[in-house]
């Protein structure tokens, strides 16, 4: 880490810093907590309304949600940390190939998943359990609706950081930014575990 004189004799202060030691990967880490507690809550509210409605769920007339592509897309979009890990580990070892490709792979990966949610499952889910017919179709639309979101602001997210790097504005001492995006990706990623089982997959097996 470069080091910069304060202008007293003998101290020094930090010029760059990653990880942990920079203010914004804090702030990052914060965001992420908001953001999982907010997710927690209305998985939790799921989960509640689900066990008062009674042993029936979906209730009845709404069938199971389709587990095929779902599953399909959750595998995307699992799939896109992978690119982004390696983005993230290529830049911290100077490698402005990696840090490129890996944040262009992992880019696609992620808009793949989205137009498969908008374009392919949600039509099939507003004719079978739409918003305005009860609390399954508000809880169904508002956790995977939530989550695309998420989805959305992390593409955005890396479209910048992707311009950023073209610029040149990383290396392997200033690359925080890239850092917070693929703790930003990671925890989207992580979060769709809790709403493909809590959504998809608990009406099939509990």
């Amino acid at each position: 880490m470069d080091l910069v004189e304060t202008g007293k004799p003998g101290e020094l202060l930090p010029n760059v810093a990653s990880g942990a030691r920079s203010l914004s990967w804090w702030g990052m880490a914060l965001l992420i907590a908001t953001e999982a507690t907010l997710f927690a809550l209305l998985i939790a509210s799921y989960w509640y309304l689900r066990f008062r409605a009674g042993p029936v769920w979906p209730p009845h007339g709404i069938e199971k949600p389709a587990l095929g592509l779902p599953l399909i897309m959750s595998v995307i979009l699992w799939s896109s940390s992978i690119p982004a890990h390696i983005a993230d580990r290529g830049i911290q070892n100077g490698s402005q190939v990696r840090l490129r490709a890996g944040l262009a792979v992992s880019w696609l990966l992620g808009l793949t998943f989205l137009l498969l949610q908008i374009v392919a499952e949600y039509p099939h889910s507003l004719k079978v359990a739409p918003p305005s017919q009860g609390s399954y179709g508000t809880l169904f639309f508002s956790l995977t609706g939530l989550h695309g979101i998420h989805v959305f602001i992390g593409l955005m997210i890396s479209l910048w950081v992707q311009a950023r790097a073209w610029q040149g504005a990383f290396d392997e001492h200033r690359h925080v930014t890239v850092q917070n995006f693929v703790m930003y990706w990671h925890f989207v990623d992580t979060v769709w575990v809790f709403v493909l089982a809590t959504i998809y997959l608990s009406p099939h097996f509990i």
